[in-house]
């Protein structure tokens, strides 16, 4: 009998050190609270006064100041240059206000947001049986299996930007060095997907986070193989945005018909805002499971490579998950929240020039923010998120 104790013990022992979630990586913050009867915005947000649900108007008023402050010209497009700023508490617009010539039913480029879109895309397609997380790329992907270091990368490498691919993300270095110049506007344009599944290795896949574009138009270019054009495209428009009511959203394609999933995705302030709810709601929408069970967990948890990447000055600044943001930190590397005036449990998708989508679970509140900011450091991400909680009276 005391053997028998020892034994169970031990292997209770084990599992504790296991990581039991599908998807891999316990997040190091609570697991998101089931929300009670959700206002599904399929047609449209209801709009409602900030002090019905809990919200101080004239500290949210603090919020608008800071973010539609202008402070360069058209000229210099130097600092702040907030196009949009929309704020959903508990399901309903409280704070919404546009510049630039923007408004409401404007589309407006979201750069890499659309990043966070193709990694609602492959959690459908894992819901439906379709890719396993750990599938080797190249299963699906014939341009990925050119050798045996590139067979090692797996759709959870690429979506973690984890993939080891050597690719170059500065935009300001050139075409003959950046890579992701030379992708969407040169050489690589016409197949983004095969253009990037050429670049040589820099590390062991899994290994090491850098931050590439091209991983994700390899992901796009890899739902293509799998769906067939058309139903690709119904995928996009039908089972995600028709879903959520997105009516209006201009998604560019190469030159072979993908989807620039990096990059080129149009979206209202609204629509965009519906992307954030869907998570907020745990990958649910009007009772229905649009995303699998754990999805939200895993899109929260920081990519396992940093574990192993190479300290740098620009690590600190990221705690890049599964083509999300988390606010967690990255503990064993010493990685502090990039915004530690928010509640820990925050995450995003961002956007080259201050596109900005937030997801609050503690406080139900989602964010977002369209800009155009060429001055770096002139609009702090965390600047705005502190005076949002700080609205906040119950």
């Amino acid at each position: 009998m005391y053997r028998l104790f020892l034994l169970i013990f031990f292997v209770f022992l084990l599992d504790c050190g296991k990581d039991l979630s599908p998807f891999g990586g316990p997040p190091s913050i609570s697991p998101l609270q089931a929300r009670i009867k959700p206002e599904w915005p399929t047609l449209d947000w209801k709009e409602t006064k900030p002090e019905s649900v809990g919200v101080s108007g004239e500290k949210l008023k603090l919020v608008g100041e800071y973010a539609f402050a202008r402070t360069g010209d058209e000229t210099d497009r130097k600092g702040k240059r907030t196009d949009a700023l929309l704020i959903i508490r508990n399901g309903k617009i409280i704070f919404e206000q546009y510049a630039r010539n923007f408004t409401k039913e404007s589309t407006h480029l979201t750069w890499s947001v659309s990043k966070s879109i193709i990694q609602a895309l492959y959690g459908i397609t894992i819901k439906n049986g379709l890719i396993k997380l750990d599938d080797p790329g190249y299963y699906h992907f014939e341009s990925l299996g050119k050798d045996e270091a590139h067979k090692k990368i797996t759709i959870r490498h690429l979506l973690n930007m984890s993939s080891g691919l050597d690719g170059e993300e500065g935009y300001e270095s050139g075409p003959l060095k950046s890579s992701v110049i030379a992708m969407l506007y040169t050489r690589g344009r016409k197949d983004m997907g095969e253009f990037c599944s050429e670049l040589p290795l820099r590390a062991e896949p899994g290994t090491q986070v850098y931050y590439s574009s091209c991983d994700t138009n390899i992901l796009s270019a890899i739902l293509k193989k799998v769906y067939g054009q058309e139903a690709y495209e119904d995928l996009v428009y039908t089972k995600l945005f028709g879903t959520l009511g997105i009516k209006d959203a201009p998604f560019e394609q190469d030159g072979s018909g993908t989807f620039v999933g990096s990059s080129y995705l149009y979206l209202t302030a609204r629509d965009l805002a519906k992307i954030g709810y869907l998570y907020l709601n745990d990958g649910v929408w009007e009772g229905n499971p649009l995303l699998p069970e754990g999805w939200v967990d895993f899109t929260r948890t920081p990519a396992p490579g940093y574990k192993t990447t190479p300290y740098s000055e620009d690590l600190s600044q990221d705690n890049y998950t599964s083509h999300w943001y988390a606010n967690t930190g990255v503990p064993d590397r010493g990685i502090p929240e990039p915004w530690p005036d928010a509640p820990k449990d925050t995450f995003a998708g961002l956007g080259h020039w201050g596109q900005m989508l937030y997801v609050i679970p503690s406080l139900d509140i989602i964010i977002v923010r369209y800009g155009d900011d060429r001055e770096k450091g002139t609009f702090s991400k965390n600047e705005l998120l502190k005076l949002v909680k700080e609205s906040v009276i119950r």
